[in-house]
């Protein structure tokens, strides 16, 4: 079998543009989404080490910042295992370590955020902007969209997998 210069050209070409194209966009699997999610919260821990809080604890207090009614400990627990799927007893020394802190306080049975609470989630947030800029910048809006479909989906039925492995 002989092949001209140009076919094998276009053979060579088309194997070159397959190889870049999945090179330039790979699947979407738990590898990936591992390595887009410590990629970013590298960043993140970065800004709040230099503020003495850990990423668990930033998560916490948005908890309870964000919340429509002051939480319990317990409801705050349960809204922080549900995103971190944390360990409860950890969870719960990030709410001490917050106490201590004083950016939560005990108000009865209520945990609710302190100004300096406040103050830490704004300095954090203000200070990790221009990073999330760079980082989200110029993704296409349907590209976002695509991402939040398939990234909601994932956790929802990581979710199920998760409780179905607590029994």
């Amino acid at each position: 079998m002989t092949t001209t210069g140009t076919s094998s050209t276009s053979t060579v070409s088309a194997i070159s543009a397959t190889a870049t194209s999945s090179a330039a966009a790979p699947l979407a699997d738990a590898r990936m989404l591992g390595l887009a999610h410590y990629a970013a919260r590298g960043v993140l821990e970065h800004v709040l080490a230099r503020h003495g809080a850990t990423f668990p604890q930033q998560i916490a207090l948005r908890a309870a910042v964000t919340a429509d009614a002051p939480r319990t400990p317990d409801e705050l627990v349960a809204q922080v295992r549900a995103s971190l799927k944390a360990d409860p007893a950890g969870i719960r020394a990030d709410l001490d370590a917050l106490c201590a802190k004083e950016l939560l306080a005990a108000d009865g049975p209520h945990l609710l955020p302190t100004d300096a609470g406040r103050a830490l989630l704004a300095a954090v947030g203000a200070e990790v902007a221009p990073h999330a800029a760079r980082v989200w910048g110029g993704i296409p809006a349907e590209d976002l969209a695509a991402a939040g479909r398939v990234l909601a989906l994932v956790a929802e039925r990581a979710g199920k997998e998760l409780a179905a492995l607590e029994g």
